[in-house]
């Protein structure tokens, strides 16, 4: 069944050694670069802000585009699963955000570390795991990346922290890491991420405090899709502002629907770490497009409307393709993978 899957998933995108569907057109009638405009972000006790003008390559928005479209088949696919009873448990699913995992991977570097809370079926991928080791982590097989054990919401790989299931638990535990970064004065430092349903956890704010205090190299992500399980923003948080919730930590708020946005407020917040400024946070706004698990079907609380505007006006994957077709950076029959 496994073999199945990967030759159904294998026809996206895999990093290395992809089988690209190459059109009659030859690489030099490309455009190898070019530059485009994105949305400022709203800062937080910063003098400046990530660019609004950025240079993308060829090379780099098909290694976006083809990370982000095989997220999000891999996750329509454990959907499947899932209701087929093949997958079974807990299931958090990522679509709709992929921008978020693949522009916070293009701004940092492998040997940086990431951890995250239980939507972590693409940042294990983009941190170096397989689609099929994912797969078969899912459906408890042993050639799952953590042997069948963890399932959906534990998963690990180098330099990658998991998946975890306790609500906000994630983020002192990112704090611990960036804290031995700067003990072995590697120069790395340590992305933690949480929801917007976990941003009102009193040790987020503990940590905070760490953090500040000891300059850590942390970045701290509140991904902000708009519902904490089935409540809004509105009616959890008395201030939805949550890259100011760090007070004395200076914060950007970024369009996390937009990869480039992602990528360069990231760049800009690896910078101000490495250059022992301490920790920095980021609002991701981004929307997923299936409910909090595969136990909530989404609709009871939103309309299918609005996600359907979403999906025409904000999708991830058709904003980079837009941009690429446009610029005659890709044709139409590459980006069919």
């Amino acid at each position: 069944m496994l073999t199945n899957i990967s030759n159904v998933l294998r026809a996206g995108a895999q990093r290395n050694g992809v089988a690209v569907v190459m059109s009659a057109r030859t690489y030099a009638d490309f455009t190898t670069q070019a530059s485009f405009e994105i949305k400022k972000c709203d800062v937080h006790k910063l003098d400046e802000a990530p660019a609004t003008e950025v240079v993308m390559t060829r090379d780099e928005g098909l290694q976006y585009y083809r990370t982000m479209q095989t997220i999000r088949r891999m996750e329509l696919k454990a959907d499947q699963l899932y209701k087929q009873k093949i997958i079974r448990g807990f299931c958090h699913l990522y679509d709709g955000q992929e921008a978020c995992a693949v522009g916070i991977e293009a701004g940092i570097n492998l040997t940086d570390h990431l951890i995250t809370a239980y939507r972590a079926h693409g940042y294990t991928y983009t941190r170096g795991g397989t689609v099929k080791e994912i797969m078969a982590e899912l459906t408890g097989r042993r050639g799952g990346i953590a042997k069948g054990k963890g399932g959906s919401m534990h998963m690990y790989c180098k330099n990658f922290y998991g998946g975890n299931g306790i609500v906000g638990a994630q983020v002192p535990l990112g704090a611990g890491v960036a804290l031995a970064c700067k003990y072995l004065g590697n120069n790395e430092l340590c992305v933690s991420l949480y929801g917007d349903g976990a941003a009102n956890q009193g040790q987020i704010f503990e940590t905070y405090n760490m953090a500040a205090l000891w300059k850590l190299p942390a970045i701290f992500i509140c991904e902000n899709n708009r519902y904490g399980m089935g409540t809004s923003v509105e009616r959890a948080a008395a201030s939805t502002d949550y890259f100011k919730r760090g007070d004395y930590i200076p914060g950007l708020r970024v369009d996390g629907m937009d990869v480039l946005c992602v990528r360069e407020a990231t760049k800009f917040a690896a910078d101000h770490c490495r250059s022992g400024k301490g920790p920095i946070l980021m609002e991701l706004q981004t929307y997923r497009y299936h409910g909090h698990s595969m136990s909530d079907p989404g609709v009871s609380y939103r309309t299918r409307e609005e996600i359907q505007e979403v999906r025409g006006k904000s999708d991830p994957i058709s904003m980079l393709k837009d941009r690429m077709l446009s610029n005659n950076m890709a044709s139409v029959e590459e980006l069919k993978v």
